[in-house]
């Protein structure tokens, strides 16, 4: 039994999660943004999974972009978070510890 969204409901899935996502973003002190970007990343993890699975059950070309759009974003946040997680840990580092 396969149901895929119907596409004005992903849109709506889409615009809401994107909103709530601002907001949340949002409400939170810039100084905390680092710290919590490790946190994020396993959620983006969570997220490209899911856009994998949209790909897969995608049903006409537009779903599928659509799947292919989520898919690059989370990627970029999820290799964006640990470019900056990196470098947040890089500034503990002594300057003799290269690894």
């Amino acid at each position: 039994m396969n149901q895929a969204l119907p596409l004005n409901e992903a849109l709506w899935v889409l615009l809401l999660g994107s909103l709530l996502g601002l907001e949340l973003i949002g409400k939170v002190p810039p100084t905390l943004h680092t710290p919590l970007m490790s946190g994020a990343n396993a959620i983006s993890g969570i997220t490209l999974l899911a856009s994998l699975a949209l790909i897969a059950q995608a049903q006409t070309p537009l779903l599928q972009a659509m799947g292919a759009l989520s898919l690059a974003f989370a990627l970029f946040n999820v290799v964006g978070g640990f470019l900056v997680t990196d470098r947040m840990l890089a500034m503990f580092r002594r300057r003799g510890d290269d690894q």
